[in-house]
């Protein structure tokens, strides 16, 4: 069969793609930009890319008409829009157009647990998007609505480690205390996959979870308790939405955005009204305890195969690669610097080692600083990371910089800065007939621009040659 997949780039896509080749499906992949999109080698056989954007009709003739069934995974949860409801009901609306002209026989439509009588904005629109994939479409709809998604990467889990980790006493907002049912990713890959073209899903909403009714502070205790760690949480009636979602930014490495639309999400209960879905597919759900150490084995491992935080919604960077990835020289300022490579392989790995866990190999202290100051003033700070420890590839985030191009057999990587800055940045490292070029290059916005580029060239000579050596050997 072949099955079309939207939001292929995303935190469920990427991780729905190698089962539904492993069914023995052709997967045509819908992503804005293809430079962002990794196919592992085993797959790509299986695998068509396609670049559409939802929200342009005019990217649509890309879309194959033999498609047999398709899956609607695009949402705006963090939109820095105000009126994302309104661009999430025109993406719908076009794909409808467009689908409605192929031979799609079923669409598969994630949705969020839509029960409470008081929804967010955010749970109201993915409600109305399901309205408009059921009464416009001539194909038969299946929606599942989850809650909170627990496994390795995503963004619901790292809120909670970060939370964990880094505060033994939390003073918390009183909807800690809201009830969800926490659903684990593998399950929901279950559910995607097992609903897929069968005729006992058609046209209906299902909602999913897990076995557990939890409230958001149970959760808390519940990643303690499986950690071995003791936490004491506070829970008060005066925190208000805003200074709620500044505690979530600046505790954890959610964005602001993100953290906004969480918080106002967190205040609805999402339980599930029945699990009919369960018997009808032959399906046990797990516990969040269980959920939990099936991410935690994955984090020490270094298997996460997805992250939440490597889609676009975690950052600043809005363009496409294309758009960046020649790094530009003209009215630039640019800190060059080489030095004659020992052992190519050893190098290699280290810079594909860099950032994360692993750190800059120099200075670590000013580029944590330099994150904080980040996280300050709105911008992305240096928490997110990387998701795996050696593995790098376009459109990852590695701690403030986005991935733009990553090439190991060429050696070459190419970041640019996703921190609060007046002007743009790239990093640059590339090796060339046995010589590591490393290149730092700064292109200003305006007088400010000029400013910042002088107020932080002391301390590149520090820092990018010390770094410098450090990939050496």
């Amino acid at each position: 069969m072949k099955i079309l997949l939207t939001g292929a780039t995303g935190y469920i896509g990427k991780r729905l793609l190698p089962i539904l080749v492993a069914q023995g499906h052709h997967v045509v992949c819908c992503v804005r930009d293809k430079n962002r999109f990794y196919c592992p080698t085993e797959l790509k056989k299986n695998v068509t890319v396609i670049e559409v954007d939802f929200l342009n009709i005019e990217t649509f003739s890309v879309i194959p008409n033999d498609i047999n069934a398709a899956y609607y995974l695009m949402h705006s949860m963090s939109s820095s829009s105000n009126n994302f409801d309104e661009l999430e009901q025109t993406s719908a609306e076009n794909f409808v157009e467009r689908i409605n002209q192929t031979a799609t026989k079923q669409v598969i439509y994630l949705s969020g647990i839509v029960n409470d009588r008081s929804l967010s904005k955010h749970l109201s629109s993915r409600k109305n998007v399901e309205e408009i994939l059921k009464n416009t479409g001539v194909f038969t709809l299946t929606t599942l609505r989850a809650g909170i998604i627990v496994g390795s990467g995503s963004a619901s889990f790292e809120i909670i480690r970060d939370l964990v980790h880094k505060l033994p006493v939390m003073i918390t907002p009183k909807w800690l205390n809201t009830k969800c049912q926490p659903i684990a990713i593998s399950d929901v890959l279950e559910y995607l996959s097992k609903s897929l073209l069968n005729p006992l899903t058609y046209n209906q909403s299902f909602d999913i979870g897990g076995i557990d009714v939890l409230t958001y502070k149970e959760m808390l205790l519940g990643y303690a308790k499986a950690t071995n760690v003791k936490r004491w949480i506070i829970t008060i009636p005066i925190m208000t939405p805003k200074l709620s979602s500044y505690w979530l930014y600046f505790v954890t490495s959610t964005s602001y955005k993100l953290a906004t639309a969480l918080v106002s999400s967190m205040k609805v209960e999402v339980v599930c009204k029945d699990t009919k879905i369960n018997e009808l597919l032959k399906l046990n759900p797990m516990s969040y305890e269980q959920a939990i150490s099936r991410a935690l084995i994955k984090i020490d491992e270094d298997a996460i195969a997805s992250s939440w935080k490597d889609s676009m919604i975690s950052g600043q960077f809005t363009g496409l690669i294309a758009e960046y990835i020649k790094v530009p020289k003209k009215d630039c300022y640019i800190d060059r610097r080489k030095k004659i490579v020992q052992n190519k392989e050893f190098t290699i790995n280290k810079i594909w080692s860099i950032g994360g866990e692993t750190g800059w190999y120099y200075g670590d202290w000013l580029w944590r600083l330099r994150g904080f100051i980040d996280k300050l003033f709105g911008g992305v700070g240096s928490r997110r990371g990387r998701t795996n420890k050696h593995d790098i590839h376009s459109g990852d985030v590695l701690d403030f910089w986005r991935v733009l191009y990553a090439d190991k057999e060429e050696g070459k990587l190419v970041l640019f800065a996703e921190m609060k800055l007046p002007g743009k940045a790239w990093l640059e490292f590339k090796i060339i007939n046995g010589t590591l070029y490393q290149s730092a290059t700064f292109k200003p916005k305006g007088i400010l621009g000029n400013l910042y580029w002088y107020s932080v060239l002391p301390f590149h000579g520090f820092i990018f040659k010390g770094m410098l050596n450090k990939l050496i050997g």
